[in-house]
């Protein structure tokens, strides 16, 4: 039920007529400014002032319109961190002030058979359930279900939560999924935005770590994110030890990938698990002959990502981190299709 009795209000109480955020206003075009009206909150919002958002490469398939479901204008960013500014008259849980972080999905319908199991990542209605559905973290304030908004360790800095709330989850969730069935060995393919996190969480959850990289002028930073080993891609005798050794391997690139030379290092029975997007053209020889399993890993639960959230503040891990300002978000975005960040970008507000 959508509650038409509650005002907007700025941070601490102040009057909101607008939001002023980054806006894509056509496929695939430079953010521009764009001031629109807050959502009226409903029973179990909450409004968020923005102090920080994270850049994904979700965030630029969605101004290609990647999807085919960008409605514009749009209004990208979901690794939001902020304070609640206003909430609806149902959220006991939550109280103006209080920090909080905000993810890819900002909602669920509440109603279908994966809602009603307490996984509402995989609800069937998922594809209008994004934060950015009523326009995302650029701005200078989101409206989202209470629900979504976590409250945050005292001690994690803001650029920190941002990354977690989209990549830390993406990347712990799979690790826990999976880590029943694994040998205490795990293959991080790519090491990136996704995939330093990736070697952070696997290193700290006890599991043997080897780094899969495209560039060997990573190797000292994957050994330095806790990696046992790293291996740069794209020659057989490299690959050749590692012929059947994982059980489990976390896929972070995005784009084109060797699809022999990844499936010939899983063991039998084994699990590649996408986390990015990359282009899936594969033989299905080993597939078929050794019984492997392809899947994918988007979001978790909200089990989940307290216990990332918590896991990570306990063991220190922490994103690399390039800071921008909100209005150089053109930039950042030029620069993190590039390939040039290293190895996630945070917008501030000013």
């Amino acid at each position: 039920m959508v509650s038409s009795t509650i005002p907007a209000s700025g941070p601490l109480g102040r009057p909101r007529q607008l939001v002023r955020g980054w806006a894509a206003r056509e496929r695939g075009r430079d953010l521009e400014p764009l001031e629109y009206p807050p959502p009226v909150l409903g029973d179990s919002d909450v409004r968020v002032a923005v102090s920080h958002c994270g850049l994904c490469f979700t965030d630029i398939h969605a101004i290609d319109d990647f999807y085919g479901i960008t409605t514009f204008p749009f209004v990208p960013g979901h690794e939001i961190v902020g304070q609640v500014e206003a909430r609806g008259s149902a959220v006991s849980d939550l109280a103006v002030g209080d920090r909080v972080g905000i993810g890819w999905q900002g909602r669920s319908c509440g109603e279908c058979r994966w809602c009603a199991r307490g996984e509402e990542q995989m609800c069937l209605d998922i594809g209008n359930s994004a934060t950015c559905q009523r326009h995302g973290g650029f701005a200078d304030a989101v409206t989202t279900d209470s629900r979504f908004a976590y409250p945050l360790p005292e001690r994690m800095a803001p650029d920190v939560a941002a990354v977690l709330m989209c990549a830390g989850v993406a990347v712990y969730t799979p690790l826990r999924t999976y880590a029943a069935s694994a040998s205490g060995q795990v293959g991080i393919y790519g090491v990136g935005g996704l995939g330093h996190l990736a070697i952070q969480f696997a290193h700290a959850l006890g599991y043997e770590v080897t780094a899969f990289s495209s560039s060997a002028a990573k190797e000292r930073e994957a050994l330095e994110f806790g990696a046992d080993r790293f291996v740069v891609l794209g020659a057989r005798d490299r690959m050749r030890p590692f012929d059947n050794a994982f059980d489990l391997m976390l896929c972070t690139a995005h784009g084109d990938i060797d699809w022999a030379e990844l499936t010939n290092v899983i063991d039998r029975r084994g699990h590649i698990v996408l986390i990015g997007f990359p282009n899936v053209s594969l033989n299905p020889t080993n597939l078929v002959a050794h019984e492997l399993s392809i899947t994918g890993s988007l979001l978790g639960n909200h089990a989940t990502v307290r216990e990332m959230l918590a896991f990570a503040d306990a063991h220190g891990i922490a994103p690399r981190i390039e800071q921008l300002p909100m209005t150089q978000v053109n930039a950042a975005i030029a620069r993190l299709k590039a390939n040039r960040a290293r190895y996630r970008i945070v917008l501030g507000q000013a």
